[in-house]
């Protein structure tokens, strides 16, 4: 999918802007009219402050010298209030469902409700000199799973979070479909397709980073002033999102249940998209309800469960959201039930218990266990939860 840019298509000097970059800069000054500033990267009179200086790599360590790594997406400072946003730009042949289901999602009546994780859309901007382009504007959103959990208890809320969105898409028949759009990232990123699907969850970092972080380099400062101290998840509790409603769909009951042209997403793992089942499926379509529960519960399966010791509690609900059969997998508030029942039995020790990666080395794990035990002790003393919800 292209997108028009000015004639300069790539970088005249090492760290310049590259062709996707180019955009930005060109409709920067539009953007401040709307409320929006770039970095100084993207300013129409940028000049690289690491010029004149004798070592070439020198604007690695610049702040200005950090090129974004994705092509649609890039952030930016609400002039009104400071908050850092995201801006996404898409072709208007894809964004208007994204425009629109994000807006749904956040009207007043649905964004009152509790389950509601889908990223709240702040507005949709028409880019004022290309017909072919709109950009939506969003929260500032990190990874789901960076900074690693520190409990137990904070892989129970991250689950919860998580049950809770998609129930509540499905509640108001909306199938996510978790197909990521690959176009979103430039063509030098290093993100695999296996990676596609938990990038489809994300979380505010604004609770745990109080001084945020840079976009590019995610562990220093957003000045570049040094490394970006965080808390714990239990000492700042966050709230996750579901993002990326390109392919999503919306049906009223008479549409239920509905079948959908497959659609191959980042998780080419699920079993009615395999070969032998579409030798057996004639309309090559499927119900994307049963799915959704599918891809939902191989990303706990595959980056947590696999990825860390203590979690077998969850792999009966598991296993059952990830059946090779689609019509015996549970619904969406079957497994929020389910899922009710198992918080149930855990106990607030075990929800404080540290979450050990089953990779991690012996001398590593001690480290880890003297500063768990120091925050742990003071967790109690504090009456913090044991599971950290956000307000």
């Amino acid at each position: 999918m292209d997108f028009k840019t000015s004639q300069n298509t790539s970088a005249t000097f090492p760290g310049g802007l590259l062709s996707y970059e180019i955009f930005w800069r060109d409709h920067q000054q539009w953007l401040s009219t709307r409320g929006y500033m770039l970095r100084s990267r993207y300013m129409p009179d940028w000049v690289p402050s690491w010029r004149g200086t004798r070592n070439p790599r020198e604007r690695f360590s610049c702040e200005d010298g950090q090129s974004t790594p994705y092509s649609q997406i890039i952030d930016a400072i609400r002039m009104s209030d400071g908050a850092v946003v995201a801006l996404k730009r898409f072709s208007k042949l894809y964004g208007p469902r994204e425009g629109e289901l994000g807006m749904f999602f956040s009207s007043d009546a649905l964004r009152a409700d509790s389950q509601n994780h889908c990223v709240p859309v702040y507005e949709v901007l028409d880019v004022p000199d290309d017909d072919e382009t709109l950009i939506i504007v969003m929260p500032f959103l990190r990874i789901w799973d960076d900074p690693p959990f520190d409990t137990l208890g904070e892989i129970i809320s991250f689950v919860q979070q998580i049950i809770e969105g998609l129930h509540f898409m499905h509640r108001h028949l909306v199938a996510h479909r978790f197909v990521f759009l690959i176009i979103c990232f430039a063509s030098n990123s290093t993100m695999n397709l296996r990676d596609c699907t938990w990038r489809n969850i994300m979380m505010d970092p604004s609770t745990l980073y109080p001084d945020l972080f840079h976009p590019v380099r995610d562990t220093r400062r957003r000045d570049f002033k040094g490394d970006a101290k965080h808390y714990t998840r239990t000492q700042r509790p966050v709230r996750y999102y579901w993002i990326d409603f390109g392919l999503t769909r919306r049906y009223v009951a008479e549409d239920m249940p509905p079948m959908e042209e497959i659609v191959q997403g980042g998780d080419r793992s699920v079993p009615e998209h395999q070969p032998a089942a579409l030798e057996q499926n004639p309309t090559k379509s499927c119900n994307p309800f049963p799915t959704d529960v599918y891809y939902l519960g191989n990303v706990i399966r595959k980056h947590l469960i696999e990825n860390n010791v203590g979690l077998e509690f969850l792999q009966p609900l598991i296993s059952d959201m990830v059946h090779e059969n689609p019509d015996k997998r549970p619904t969406m508030e079957e497994v929020l039930r389910r899922f009710g029942e198992i918080r149930e039995t855990l106990t607030i020790p075990k929800l404080r218990s540290r979450l050990v990666p089953r990779d991690e080395g012996v001398m590593e794990g001690l480290i880890r266990s003297i500063g768990h035990w120091y925050r742990r002790i003071g967790y109690i003393l504090k009456r913090t939860p044991a599971v950290p919800m956000p307000s």
